[in-house]
């Protein structure tokens, strides 16, 4: 079981995700939105297209831009599609 943890609390937790480049990517069902904030940022892979950003906040704490996921991708990174990693000090472990 996988585990997404910052500032105390469990952002994402399963048994499902994805593993590459050194980071889980979660179903967006494993995660807690009530930690999400929309953000603005984007950023671009060259095989998984342009990723969107959330920042995340607890319990009073923000942390920029530390999840990511791929609205649309690139077609040899479908099945990222619906996934979310993170990044910035989020402390995912296996």
């Amino acid at each position: 079981m996988a585990k997404a943890v910052w500032n105390g609390a469990t952002i994402a937790e399963s048994d499902n995700t994805i593993i590459t480049e050194g980071n889980h990517y979660f179903p967006r069902d494993a995660v807690r939105q009530e930690f999400l904030l929309p953000s603005d940022h984007t950023s671009f892979c060259p095989w998984k297209g342009t990723a969107s950003y959330y920042s995340l906040k607890v319990g009073g704490a923000e942390n920029p831009n530390a999840a990511w996921y791929y609205p649309e991708t690139l077609p040899k990174a479908d099945p990222f599609r619906g996934y979310v990693a993170f990044w910035k000090g989020v402390e995912v472990t296996a």
